[in-house]
């Protein structure tokens, strides 16, 4: 499984960006945008859950399903970051500042996929 630090950065980084979703939200709700923000919130949000569900997998295949799920989660709030955008419900700059944050909750889910599956190989 990926390391303790690597795990404990995704842990934070994934929380962190839930608690932006959530403010994103109540911008969005703002300007009476419901259904959007319910999409990202949901993706958003669940993101940081299954990484803290990983923690508690019941075996190593378990625990790359559970970051499987966080990455197509993360993958799809993209999609609803860049729908928010091109819709102009958000700004580019706005739109700027989560890109970067989901960009890297992408690359360090993938990584510690990677990371996990390489485990579960060696040992067998």
């Amino acid at each position: 499984n990926p390391g303790v630090k690597e795990m404990g950065v995704l842990k934070d980084k994934s929380y962190k960006f839930a608690l932006k979703i959530i403010n994103l939200q109540k911008i969005l709700l703002k300007n009476k945008e419901y259904i959007l923000s319910k999409q990202i919130m949901k993706s958003g949000t669940s993101i940081g859950a299954l990484v803290r569900e990983s923690e508690f997998a019941q075996s190593k295949a378990d625990f790359v399903n559970k970051l499987s799920i966080a990455l197509k989660e993360a993958n799809e709030t993209e999609y609803w970051l860049s729908l928010l955008k091109d819709s102009e419900y958000i700004s580019i700059d706005l739109y700027a500042e989560y890109k970067v944050r989901i960009d890297e909750l992408l690359k360090l889910l993938v990584s510690s996929i990677r990371t996990a599956k390489n485990s579960i190989k060696k040992n067998k």
